[in-house]
């Protein structure tokens, strides 16, 4: 089994598919192997899939989106790794709820930011301010600022889609000062003979010695160096999102607010704030990078005033 899993591992690597995704389509992978009693999934048909998918949607209770990833894991085993097509497959899939994204106002946003500091604060900034995902915000690196034309460059965002979002003038001045902090940690690693940052496996045989310049470093980087998990060169990486989403946790317990609050929530806020500032829909998908309009369309039920001056039936007794 084990020769197997390597044999997956070293296919995405090959075709240069993510760590992330490489985590994940294991772990569903063995997963699956593990529910049908470490069956060889070249045994193993179409009602078998199926019946891990039933299981996963009535047992697991898993959500749409997870159950989704999990077929995504097996039909790629299928299809690249076993050469065989899945057909006609019949499951019962997890129910989607409908839900309408949670919004902050400008005065929770600046509640929250009060209660964060450092690194994390100016990451809630970009977030709010150029309505970066958090993988987006955290993947940025000292190159993909512009502050001539006042962009910022998302290199392979959502679906490996590059796009530029605006800069806000606001975070002119704090972002100068942070990439000249980022630049004295490099130079402190130089001088500790590193200064590498990390990159997709690989490709640091391709750029050898360019890692090591000052505009390749991430903007928000890790305060520890480590060993890059394929290359095994020592890199520094950016910070993990897992730190962020804690002291995020932090600052709105201590704002009081109690809206379910995460880091796609400052996004939301400024697809909202955009559409309320007069921005035509078609702008706000490329900003955001939203394939399909419907996905952007959503936005506009949060600032929808159709029911702007219907009074309730309770408020006429009074």
């Amino acid at each position: 089994m084990s020769a197997f899993i390597n044999q997956i591992v070293l296919f995405m690597r090959t075709k240069r598919y993510s760590l992330k995704t490489e985590k994940s389509y294991i772990t569903w992978i063995k997963s699956y192997i593990r529910f049908h009693n470490y069956q060889h999934p070249s045994t193993l048909r179409e009602e078998h899939v199926e019946a891990y998918l039933n299981y996963l949607a009535n047992e697991k209770k898993i959500s749409a989106s997870t159950q989704n990833l999990a077929l995504c894991a097996i039909v790629f085993l299928y299809k690249n790794i076993l050469h065989k097509e899945l057909v006609n497959l019949s499951f019962g899939y997890s129910k989607t709820p409908k839900r309408l994204p949670t919004v902050l106002n400008a005065n929770e946003v600046s509640v929250i930011l009060n209660h964060l500091r450092g690194d994390h604060h100016l990451i809630a900034c970009t977030l709010y301010g150029a309505g970066l995902r958090i993988t987006e915000a955290l993947r940025l690196r000292v190159k993909d600022i512009d502050f001539s034309y006042k962009t910022i460059f998302i290199f392979r965002g959502k679906g490996q889609k590059d796009r530029i979002s605006l800069l806000p003038n606001a975070l002119v001045q704090p972002f100068q000062e942070q990439i000249k902090k980022v630049k004295s940690m490099h130079a402190k690693d130089l001088q500790h003979g590193y200064g590498s940052t990390s990159l997709p496996a690989s490709l640091n045989k391709k750029y050898g010695k360019a890692l090591k310049d000052a505009k390749w470093q991430y903007l928000f980087p890790s305060t520890t160096r480590c060993r890059h998990p394929v290359d095994g060169y020592i890199c520094r990486h950016h910070l993990h999102e897992t730190a962020f989403r804690k002291q995020l946790r932090r600052a709105v317990v201590e704002s009081g607010i109690d809206k379910p609050v995460k880091a796609h929530s400052f996004r939301h806020s400024f697809a909202t704030e955009m559409l309320k500032s007069g921005m035509d829909i078609r702008s706000l998908q490329e900003l955001l990078g939203h394939t399909d309009i419907r996905t952007t369309e959503i936005y506009t039920h949060v600032v929808s005033n159709k029911f702007a001056g219907s009074k309730s039936p309770l408020d006429k007794l009074h």
